[in-house]
């Protein structure tokens, strides 16, 4: 009875063992015809005698499992995801047997995998579709650890995306594995042009310079992206209603870096979301102090001030902003405003007035004082206007301050071009 029951079981791991093997070349060949959906079938059918496999069977059915489910960079998310756990299954199993037959092959799978991985991210985010962007930027990493950037981009997106619980695993991710951004860009200049380039390395670039195309190399480190991070995730904390997470992360933050400007900024972006003004102010004034040329800080000031009714310290601000940058459109647009701002209070006061002599003269004093106020705010709004040509705002409130004023010509002109904006053209 016992040789009889040995007969059996032998028999069967027999037939289980020719089972592998003849799903397997099945999923092999589908694979040679790139008929990835019956390779997947194939790879289903193996699936429940994995557990039987031997390791050198067991490599390449994850090879074979791993490619099926790639399909050349056209599965489905999910199916990708597979293929990469599947590949690091396979790397793992033939780290255990000590024979790496597949692995260096899966090396090869994994560099296309790279290129097309970010070639699909960088095509998401032009559409905007932040999801797939971040997916794809996390599978660069993840196939390229080396290449911290991918990663921090993937926490970008995912906080666009309000992908909040993810965006935070990679920050954590990022901030335990010491990441700051910073790196060393490569600069040498154009000998044909005169004008400085940049490089993606250093090869590269002396490669250039060696060459006589290009002279004056320069090494520059790039900016801390400990701030960036900072804020995101407070950003993120504020979001979820945990508003004490959000301070503390600033805090953490500049434990580890006191004297970063971009986490100071960060943490006045924080406050003005919480609503702490007074310490946003304070945050924005000490951050002019170290970058007093830094134009946004001064427009940001003289937009709470507005917001305060503060107007002579927004106007103080606003011209600060356009000293610093005559281009500002949002400087020259908000001084206009707050300066047309003061009508209301001009026509109040004219409202109220009564039929006498004296009331006749204050009614002409404010009347002048409303065309001052008028024309005042006109070089703002023309240099917004002359900057931006197609700023129908700008065009409209002109067209309506030329009319107030009885200036025909100016008013006519202004119509047509409020009429070509908004007919396109």
């Amino acid at each position: 009875m016992k040789k009889h029951v040995v007969i059996i079981i032998a028999f069967v791991i027999s037939a289980f063992s020719f089972a592998q093997k003849n799903e397997i070349k099945g999923a092999e060949k589908a694979l040679k015809s790139n008929n990835f959906a019956s390779a997947k079938t194939f790879i289903k059918s193996a699936e429940s005698m994995e557990s039987s496999m031997d390791a050198k069977t067991l490599a390449k059915f994850y090879f074979l499992k791993g490619q099926a489910y790639y399909a050349n960079g056209t599965g489905t998310n999910d199916d990708v995801q597979v293929a990469l756990n599947t590949f690091n299954k396979l790397k793992e199993t033939e780290n255990e047997s000590g024979k790496k037959v597949y692995t260096p092959k899966v090396k090869d799978i994994e560099i296309q995998m790279v290129n097309s991985f970010i070639e699909k991210a960088q095509k998401a985010l032009a559409n905007k579709d932040y999801e797939s962007s971040y997916l794809n930027f996390e599978r660069v990493y993840r196939l390229s650890k080396t290449d911290t950037a991918f990663l921090y981009n993937a926490a970008v997106l995912a906080t666009q995306n309000k992908s909040y619980d993810k965006a935070l695993s990679y920050y954590d991710e990022l901030k335990g594995l010491g990441y700051t951004g910073i790196s060393t860009e490569y600069y040498a200049t154009n000998s044909a042009t005169n004008t400085e380039e940049s490089f993606p390395s250093k090869i590269l670039r002396d490669a250039a310079v060696r060459g006589s195309s290009h002279t004056k190399a320069r090494d520059a480190k790039s900016k801390s992206s400990i701030g960036e991070m900072a804020k995101n995730i407070a950003i993120i904390y504020i979001e979820k209603g945990e508003n004490e997470k959000a301070i503390q992360a600033i805090e953490e933050a500049k434990a580890e870096d006191p004297n970063n400007f971009d986490l100071l900024v960060a943490e006045s972006n924080v406050r003005y979301k919480l609503g702490q003004l007074d310490k946003y102010k304070e945050l924005v004034s000490e951050a002019i102090e170290l970058q007093p040329d830094n134009v946004d800080l001064h427009f940001n000031l003289g937009v709470i001030a507005a917001e305060a009714k503060d107007y002579e310290e927004a106007k103080k601000r606003y011209k600060e902003a356009i000293e610093l940058d005559p281009t500002y459109i949002n400087a020259q647009m908000n001084m206009g405003a707050l300066i047309l701002e003061q009508e209301t209070g001009i026509i109040d006061k004219m409202n109220k007035l009564g039929s006498s002599a004296a009331d006749d003269r204050k009614y002409e004093e404010l009347k002048e004082q409303r065309k001052q106020m008028y024309l005042d705010a006109v070089p703002y709004l023309q240099s917004a206007l002359d900057l931006d040509i197609k700023n129908l705002a700008a065009a409209r409130t002109l067209m309506n301050i030329y009319s107030a004023l009885g200036d025909t010509d100016n008013f006519d002109m202004m119509k047509a071009k409020v009429e070509a904006i908004e007919n396109g053209n």
